[in-house]
């Protein structure tokens, strides 16, 4: 298993967090997504590491932008 930690801007209610969750759990390899709203923080746990621009683009499709 592998974790990654991401923050994600401009989330601001619980539709948001749905719908960064589901991209980012579409992306292949990920098995879990856990996103703190207040913080922005995003943990993605994978059974392998998991391409940094994959998940960026699957935040990018929900609407929303990686921090950095």
């Amino acid at each position: 298993m592998t974790t990654s930690s991401y923050t994600v801007t401009g989330m601001t209610c619980s539709h948001c967090v749905a719908s960064v969750s589901e991209e980012v759990g579409a992306v292949d390899g990920v098995t879990d997504v856990a996103v703190d709203l207040p913080t922005g923080a995003v943990t993605v746990t994978s059974d392998r590491p998991v391409d940094d621009a994959q998940v960026r683009a699957a935040v990018e499709e929900a609407g929303y932008q990686l921090a950095g």
